[in-house]
C-alpha cells in the first residue's frame, strides 16, 4: 500500500455549491481546502481518500490525480500512457474503463482518446477494459497537457446505498445536505417538510443528527484498486460514532405514495426511530412541540411559460402558514423562480444561493421568522 500522503484530490459538486462544501471539508479536519471550478482540492493520503468518500455528504464524487505529460499527437499519447506507473494504482484483474475529455488541444477527439489510452493500459499492466466497469480513469486533455486522474468513488455519492423509494425527479441526497448546511441546519434542531416528497430533506436531516456516514451502506471503487487495505478500511468504518438525539424530523405530503415512499427510506436508513411523516395539506402544518428549528421545502416550480401564475397561490398560502404559526423558525425554499419566492412575503436575508437541479437553475432562499 503507498504511504503518499500528499495527493491531489479533487471533491466534486454542482458548480455554485462549492464555497458550502469548502465549509464541510474544513469542519471534517481536511488538509488545504481549496476552492476550484465545480468542486474543492484539498491534499491527503489514500486514507483521506476513503473517509472523503465515507463522511462527507455534499461531495458528488471523489477523484485522485494521478499524474499529467504532455501530448500533441494520439500516437504520443498512446505511448506515454504505456510508460505511465498504472500498477501503482490499478491491480491486473480488476477492469477499468476510460473517459476523455479534450479542450484547445491538437488531439481533439475525446473517444479516439480513451480508446488510446485503454489501449496502453491493457498493453503495459495487462488490464481488461470493459465499458461496464467500477474504476473510471479520467484524462482530461486541456492545452495539449494530458491529465490522468481514477474516480474512487464508482457509483455517484448521492447512491447512499439505502434509498430504495424515490418519486419523480427526486432531489440528489449531496445537493440536500449541501443545501441544509447552507440553510443553517447542523443536526441540533427540529426540521419540518411541508412537501415532503420520497423524504430526502428530513431523512438526510435525521442522519445529520445521528452523525451517520453518509457512505456507511454501499461499496467504493477504491476497494479494487491497488492501495487498497481492506482492514484499514474495515477499522475506520467501526471507529464511526452513532450519536443519540432529542431532536425529531417531519415530513408532510398531500399524496399518500408519498408517505409510504418516505416511511419506507427511513426505515431503511435506519431513521425511523426519529423521523415522522403524515399525509396533510399545507394549510393544517402546524410546528410540532419543542423548540423551534428549520422549515425547509422543495416546492413545484414551473418550467413552462404560465406555470408561474398556476402556482401563486401555494406560495402565498405557504408564505401565510409559515408567518403566521412558525415564529422563531428558520425557513429554506428552493425554487426556480424569484417571482415564486416573493410571493410567500417572506422576510428573506442576503442574495439567495443559485446552482442547477437537473439542468434548471434554481436558487435557495433563506429567511428567519420573528418570534411570536
Amino acid at each position: 500500500m503507498t504511504t503518499d500522503t500528499d495527493l491531489e484530490i479533487f471533491l466534486a459538486t454542482v458548480p455554485g455549491l462549492e464555497a458550502v462544501l469548502r465549509a464541510e471539508v474544513a469542519e471534517k479536519g481536511f488538509r488545504k481546502p481549496q476552492v476550484t471550478k465545480g468542486g474543492i482540492t484539498i491534499k491527503g493520503g489514500w486514507k483521506d481518500v476513503w473517509r472523503a468518500n465515507l463522511e462527507l455528504r455534499g461531495a458528488s464524487r471523489i477523484l485522485v490525480r494521478l499524474g499529467s505529460f504532455r501530448a500533441v499527437y494520439l500516437n504520443e499519447l498512446e505511448k506515454l500512457a504505456r510508460e505511465f506507473p498504472w500498477g501503482e494504482t490499478l491491480q491486473r484483474e480488476m477492469p477499468v474503463r476510460v473517459e476523455a475529455s479534450c479542450s484547445k488541444s491538437k488531439i481533439y477527439h475525446s473517444k479516439a482518446a480513451a480508446e488510446r489510452i485503454e489501449k496502453a493500459i491493457t498493453a503495459s499492466l495487462g488490464v481488461p477494459v470493459d465499458a461496464e466497469a467500477d474504476i473510471c480513469i479520467k484524462a482530461r486533455i486541456v492545452n495539449d497537457i494530458c491529465t490522468l486522474s481514477v474516480d474512487t468513488s464508482g457509483e455517484a455519492l448521492h447512491k447512499r446505498g439505502h434509498k430504495e423509494a424515490v418519486n419523480k425527479a427526486p432531489m440528489r441526497e449531496t445537493l440536500a445536505a449541501l443545501m441544509l448546511r447552507h440553510a443553517g441546519f447542523n443536526g441540533k434542531m427540529p426540521l419540518v417538510d411541508p412537501m415532503c416528497g420520497s423524504g430526502t430533506f428530513v431523512i438526510e436531516a435525521a442522519e445529520i443528527a445521528m452523525n451517520l456516514a453518509p457512505g456507511r451502506d454501499r461499496a467504493f471503487a477504491f476497494e479494487q484498486l491497488q492501495t487498497f487495505d481492506a482492514s484499514a478500511w474495515d477499522a475506520m468504518k467501526e471507529g464511526q460514532f452513532r450519536r443519540e438525539t432529542d431532536f425529531r424530523f417531519h415530513g408532510f405530503d398531500r399524496d399518500e405514495g408519498a408517505i409510504r415512499r418516505s416511511t419506507a427510506n427511513a426505515d431503511s436508513a435506519g431513521v425511523a426511530a426519529i423521523t415522522s411523516f403524515a399525509r396533510q395539506p399545507i394549510s393544517d402544518l402546524t410546528p410540532p412541540q419543542g423548540p423551534a428549528g428549520l422549515v425547509f421545502i422543495n416546492p413545484p416550480y414551473g418550467v413552462r411559460l404560465g406555470d408561474d401564475k398556476k402556482l401563486l397561490p401555494l406560495y402565498q398560502t405557504l408564505g401565510r402558514v409559515l408567518t403566521e404559526r412558525f415564529g422563531g423558525w428558520r425557513v429554506g425554499i428552493v425554487t426556480g423562480a424569484d417571482k415564486l419566492a416573493r410571493a410567500t412575503g417572506l422576510p428573506f436575508t442576503g442574495e439567495p444561493l443559485a446552482f442547477s437541479h437537473g439542468g434548471i437553475p434554481v436558487k435557495l432562499f433563506t429567511a428567519s421568522l420573528a418570534a411570536a
